[in-house]
């Protein structure tokens, strides 16, 4: 407790300090119009507008103040956009002043941010590891290469959930845990060609997902040195300490896996996996060296791919099972199209994907309701830019809220409901080409590992709607089933998803 009251000492001394700077030292005024926003309150600005839920609260103040909002952040100029024609702005129009990251000082360890791709500056590193990830990575030559070996790491994560289902009929299982495993299987099988999940490391699997969701909590998580830069390096919430912890674990194993695969590449009967791994070690020399695919740079691409990848596609099947299970008339109109289109007993394939239109619109409406970045990554103005009549000035954060916009009743008819058939017949895709659905952001900071995601996701929520029959635990109303929010840097749900399979 003494200690409590000595940060607090601390943090209220510091308060002070930049109340009496704030009227000492002669403030710098944007040039230009400022869009409008809610009222500041002395010191800490707007940061009371946030409440535990950013995205819903910003997009309230957003129906009062308009679709293009300044706040106040503590000591960060704060632009807010919820409109799909602000979205092209940001994301098309004005990409390349608005295309740098605003730090965030939970990623700001190991030297993460120096590295990591969606944390980069626009320079000639970020276009070269860019170029990497685009070309070596998730080219469609190189993802077609491997899709054997997803679907067959899939197809071993439904037999477990269906022997399971045999020797405990009836037993509720873990739906988020169950697609997190799927995931983390097809993505290490393609990526590494070894299993960091099997049956005999479920617990690896555990692990692996309790990290990973620590990364994306804390990264998420108010923090004052974000919104206070002079309180970054105090680290009064332990944030970066936490995550310090947590994401030196992952690049811990990362460097382990690279250390064992370079021993044995210099072996002379090694014959090479074909794999990312191989790929990435084996690029040329100039590769390595503009795009630092070294292995500190290797483990590093590994995290942002491993950790955002898996919690967000677990998160977003997650998302849609529990809006299936309460649409029971959905899930079936779904199982139809599988039966008619694969066939009983046949299991789903990559290629069969352009032939499932309700398949596809389930997880577009998916991404509509439930975007995984649900105000994506912060972006950063390099100068001062007009939009709207308005300017956004040089150093301003800028969000685009995602979820606001999903729930926009200008853009969706009754845009609460889950209702797939929205979709069907309909061009809008989230591959970034249509800005009312930019789940996984557009330009050139549009995520690389979106083709992944796209297939592992249609892959792993049919397989899982084909192969079984789903009911939610006897007692579990569906107009009751929690559909809580737990805000992060990717948006989960609060409570876990318990479901009974039974196979068919």
């Amino acid at each position: 407790m003494d200690f409590f009251f000595l940060l607090l000492s601390c943090f209220l001394g510091l308060i002070f300090t930049l109340t009496i700077l704030r009227f000492l030292l002669p403030r710098k005024t944007p040039a230009g119009k400022l869009p409008p926003g809610p009222a500041r309150l002395p010191i800490i600005g707007n940061l009371h507008n946030l409440g535990l839920k950013p995205h819903i609260s910003l997009a309230d103040l957003a129906k009062v103040h308009g679709p293009l909002m300044s706040l106040k952040l503590g000591q960060v100029t704060t632009i807010v956009a919820s409109s799909p024609a602000l979205a092209k702005e940001i994301l098309q129009n004005h990409d390349k002043v608005l295309s740098d990251r605003h730090g965030i000082l939970a990623m700001e360890v190991l030297d993460t941010h120096k590295f990591a791709l969606p944390l980069l500056p626009v320079g000639p590193k970020w276009r070269n590891v860019r170029k990497v990830c685009n070309s070596y990575v998730f080219a469609t030559q190189k993802l077609d290469l491997n899709q054997g070996l997803r679907r067959e790491k899939i197809i071993e994560v439904l037999e477990g959930v269906r022997r399971n289902a045999s020797e405990r009929p009836g037993e509720a299982v873990d739906v988020g845990r169950v697609a997190f495993r799927a995931s983390l299987n097809a993505l290490s099988a393609t990526v590494l060609s070894m299993d960091l999940a099997d049956e005999e490391k479920s617990e690896t699997a555990r692990e692996f997902k309790e990290v990973a969701r620590g990364i994306m909590e804390e990264a998420g998580r108010p923090n004052l040195g974000d919104f206070f830069p002079v309180l970054g390096k105090l680290d009064l919430q332990g944030i970066q300490r936490r995550n310090k912890g947590h994401i030196g674990k992952v690049l811990d194993l990362f460097g382990w896996v690279i250390g064992e695969r370079l021993r044995k590449m210099k072996s002379e009967s090694y014959v090479s996996t074909n794999d990312m791994l191989d790929t990435l070690l084996t690029i040329g020399d100039d590769n390595n060296r503009e795009a630092q695919m070294n292995p500190t740079g290797i483990k590093h691409l590994f995290l942002d791919l491993f950790v955002a990848g898996t919690d967000t596609t677990a998160s977003s099947l997650e998302w849609a099972m529990a809006e299936l299970l309460r649409n029971p008339h959905k899930l079936v109109k779904a199982k139809n199209e599988l039966e008619e289109m694969i066939g009983k007993g046949n299991h789903l394939a990559e290629s069969d994907i352009p032939r499932l239109p309700y398949l596809r619109a389930i997880l577009k409406e998916t991404f509509r309701l439930h975007p995984a970045l649900p105000l994506l990554l912060p972006r950063k103005a390099a100068t001062n830019v007009e939009i709207n009549g308005f300017t956004v000035p040089q150093g301003a954060r800028v969000l685009l809220n995602l979820w606001a916009i999903g729930r926009d009743p200008a853009i969706w008819e009754d845009p609460t409901s889950f209702m797939p058939e929205r979709f069907l017949g309909s061009d809008v895709d989230a591959k970034g080409n249509h800005f009312e659905l930019v789940t996984f952001g557009a330009g050139r900071r549009i995520c690389p590992g979106m083709p992944l995601a796209l297939r592992m996701l249609h892959m792993m929520l049919g397989s899982l709607i084909h192969w079984f029959d789903w009911k939610l635990p006897d007692g579990t109303e569906l107009e009751k089933l929690d559909m809580e929010e737990k805000f992060g840097i990717a948006l989960q749900k609060a409570k876990p998803l318990l479901a009974i399979p039974t196979p068919i």
